[in-house]
């Protein structure tokens, strides 16, 4: 069985499982790197997670440009 790469852009947009402190639940991809920095699109506040963390929270969206 072949891993699935899931292909990441900056300005994707995502959801995530846990709720933001603020209330938001939409991400929006503001840096790739060896982690991932997200932004809260509700407040605008940032949070860096693993790769391997942000498959386990995300629900949708991750891989797919939302215009």
């Amino acid at each position: 069985m072949h891993k699935q790469k899931t292909i990441m852009q900056i300005d994707d947009k995502i959801t995530l499982k846990k709720i933001h402190p603020c209330g938001g639940k939409e991400w929006k991809i503001a840096r790739i790197g060896a982690d991932i920095k997200l932004q809260c699109l509700t407040c605008g506040k940032y949070v860096n997670l693993t790769r391997d963390e942000l498959k386990k929270r995300a629900v949708s969206g991750v891989g797919q440009a939302k215009e």
